[in-house]
């Protein structure tokens, strides 16, 4: 009998999630509706209670006025929820163009931007809900209740704009950009190693293809965005080998080989829907399980600084050593096996996962090739290297050391290579790498 957990119920959960948390709908949208349910149970309450006396701390006015507040406030917050569009817009676009368009999707993120506009568009909703149930006659005493709810989501709302301000000029500088991607590749790397602990090893599998195989093949076009390991291990027969011809974050296509499974199962078109509901694939790169999808993200802004357009060494330099933050955990992380066992003899065998130098080679290689010539940022990728050096040989992951030292001996020969850098900087950059004080951060007695 198996065990484990229904895959197809959870992988759609958590991609409804992801997919709520990168909508500028969503969230909105809940706020509204809230605001429609708000309006009729205030209508509700001001017809039970008839009187002022008997709801303390409720505003008191008369029709003309409610009438008057309610319609100015509805104009207002209207015309706001289209500014703050607006300016929502302009901050995608200037991301875009000053970072990488794959940062959009941080501000996309943004809750409380959601939850800013959410608020505009569920107090004019509201107000003009609230409208319907003020009286004709002009003396008469609005709903009390309603009124108050209306003026406390006035108060709210205007607070909320200007928080909303302050927060969107902080988000457009470039460390701030930066952090928000380093804290979610934070997430995703505890994750990892979450997954990792909870894993058996299967040691060395042999995997020969031949034709009692049954293959898999992937039913969309997209980015491979998750496919947990203990869903694909419940989704297949006791005593099967299944292998994953593809990762999290990788594109894969319409008809290519998503999976091997050997030997062929009986019911193998049911096991073939069962596997193909535990890999989740999209139709833009997430983070859910791909932590290299963070580097590329932050290298993209990075490499976007170091453009001619831009020339903006000094956000490379951050970026260097935010990568540095993430590689620190990465590289004395627990690695994650290639061939993982199941309950009842299955076994996963995951040839295609990025190893710890691939992460290296994928933070630092094109930064590298880009900042030749850059003898600040040139610098910044020795120290950042170097920390790393000493800092996976501290941990007892000395394996890590020599795509390290490849990287920083890469650098050095890029700059003994090129005839705009003065020999003096070439030496302090070569200083840097060999010696075991930094001459440029640290006073030499």
């Amino acid at each position: 009998m198996r065990t484990g957990p229904a895959p197809l119920p959870r992988l759609r959960l958590a991609s409804a999630v992801y997919g709520f948390r990168e909508s500028l709908f969503a969230l909105p949208a809940l706020i509204v509706v809230a605001g429609v349910v708000a309006a009729e149970v205030t209508a509700v309450l001001d017809r039970t209670v008839e009187d002022a006396d008997s709801a303390p701390w409720t505003v008191d006015m008369q029709t003309n006025a409610a009438t008057w507040l309610l319609s100015t406030v509805a104009g207002a917050t209207i015309t706001t929820a289209g500014v703050v569009f607006s300016l929502t817009v302009v901050s995608l676009q200037l991301a875009s163009s000053q970072f990488s368009p794959r940062v959009m999707r941080s501000f996309i993120r943004d809750r409380f931007s959601q939850t800013v506009i959410g608020m505009l568009v569920a107090t004019f909703v509201f107000c003009v809900l609230t409208l319907r149930h003020v009286g004709g006659d002009a003396t008469a005493p609005a709903p009390s209740i309603a009124m108050t709810v209306s003026l406390v989501l006035t108060v709210a709302t205007v607070m909320l704009i200007v928080a909303y301000l302050d927060r969107l000029a902080h988000r457009l500088q470039v460390g701030e950009v930066v952090r928000s991607i380093s804290n979610e590749a934070d997430v995703v790397i505890e994750a990892m190693i979450r997954a990792a602990e909870r894993e058996v090893p299967a040691g060395p599998v042999r995997f020969d293809e031949s034709a009692d195989d049954v293959t898999v093949l992937a039913n969309a076009d997209g980015w491979v965005s998750q496919a947990p390991t203990e869903y694909i291990l419940h989704a297949i027969p006791p005593s099967t080998v299944v292998r994953l011809e593809t990762r999290p974050g990788a594109y894969i296509h319409r008809g290519e080989v998503l999976m091997r499974i050997h030997p062929a199962p009986q019911d193998a078109e049911r096991v073939r829907a069962r596997l193909l509901a535990t890999v989740t694939i999209g139709d833009a790169r997430t983070m859910q399980q791909d932590f290299d999808f963070g580097l590329r993200q932050l290298v993209d802004i990075a490499l976007r600084a170091l453009s001619p357009a831009i020339n903006d060494p000094t956000t490379a330099i951050e970026v260097v050593l935010r990568l540095g933050s993430l590689l620190r955990i990465v590289l004395v992380a627990p690695e994650q096996e290639v061939s993982v066992c199941g309950p009842d003899g299955r076994v996963l065998v995951r040839p295609w996962l990025l190893s710890p130098d691939e992460y290296i080679g994928h933070a630092f290689d094109e930064i590298r090739r880009t900042s030749a010539g850059q003898v600040h940022v040139m610098l910044a990728l020795i120290r950042v290297l170097r920390m790393l050096v000493e800092h996976v040989r501290d941990a007892g992951r000395p394996e890590h050391v020599p795509a390290l030292e490849r990287q920083i001996r890469m650098v050095l020969e890029t700059a003994s290579d090129r005839t705009d850098i003065h020999p003096e900087d070439r030496a302090l950059l070569e200083a840097v790498a060999r010696s075991a004080v930094d001459p440029a951060e640290h006073r030499l007695d």
